[in-house]
């Protein structure tokens, strides 16, 4: 749709969502851009995994998810998570709505490695109509990242690889990543503009280093011809103002904005 913005959230930085971000949120609404969020919860599922003594593990950097874990990946982020989000962009006169990607069917999902990652999945279809319901209207959808298949069948899928899928299918103006830093940063500085090739250049000399190499891979891996930038931006500050994003473009190529 036109004039649509999907925001990631990741689960590290949503208890540190500052007064600004959400004001940059109010203004981008104002001027009638539709915004869908999508949100991770890691750090929650973990803390509940814990406290429920159920073992869990990370295999290439994601949760496998038996079908004890998926429950609980559920009742965290369809439940708990989701539901703080939708409260506080209320706090904020945002209108969120709350959904998970079983809902509609609004995420089809497919086992990634059923074998080696347990109950974790691919999006195969976005229900993206099911979403233009809700933005028709100016709500804003808030997703938490469960998908299911043709029956019925739940599966845990990454914030990052929903969040991209669904820009994509809402054929998205803009995905942004929301950290809890205000973008690439080189020597203390903003990088306000890079592109795919300079961005694999930083990860290769050590510049982009950490957590923030997960962050950037996920920003490259949804670059497309219909999607040519995306934003990595601080959810802890204002990142939009005076008409302008404010954090880290990545382009697939120079000079497409």
């Amino acid at each position: 749709m036109e004039g649509t913005i999907v925001i990631k959230c990741g689960g590290s930085v949503l208890n540190e969502l500052s007064s600004s971000f959400f004001q940059s949120l109010q203004a981008l609404h104002a001027q009638g851009k539709n915004i869908v969020i999508v949100h991770g919860g890691g750090p929650e599922i973990g803390q509940m995994l814990k406290q429920l003594a159920i073992e869990s593990e990370f295999v290439n950097g994601l949760r496998k998810t038996t079908k004890e874990g998926l429950d609980v990946v559920e009742m965290v982020l369809a439940g708990k998570v989701n539901k703080q989000l939708v409260s506080l962009l209320w706090q904020y006169h945002l209108p969120g709505v709350g959904v998970s990607g079983v809902d509609g069917r609004l995420l089809e999902a497919a086992p990634l490695d059923l074998e080696r990652l347990g109950y974790v999945g691919t999006v195969t279809r976005v229900n993206a109509s099911f979403l233009a319901h809700f933005l028709r209207v100016r709500y804003i959808p808030v997703i938490a990242p469960i998908g299911c298949d043709q029956n019925g069948q739940k599966y845990n899928i990454n914030a990052d690889t929903a969040a991209g899928a669904i820009a994509k299918a809402l054929r998205a103006q803009q995905l942004i990543f929301v950290t809890d830093v205000p973008g690439v940063l080189h020597n203390g500085s903003l990088v306000e503009y890079a592109t795919a090739e300079e961005i694999e250049k930083m990860i290769e000399d050590g510049i982009i280093s950490g957590g923030m190499i997960p962050k950037v891979k996920a920003a490259l891996s949804a670059l497309s011809d219909s999607l040519p930038e995306v934003m990595i931006v601080s959810g802890k500050h204002s990142f939009y103002s005076e008409g302008k994003l404010h954090g880290t473009s990545i382009q697939k190529e120079a000079g497409v904005c």
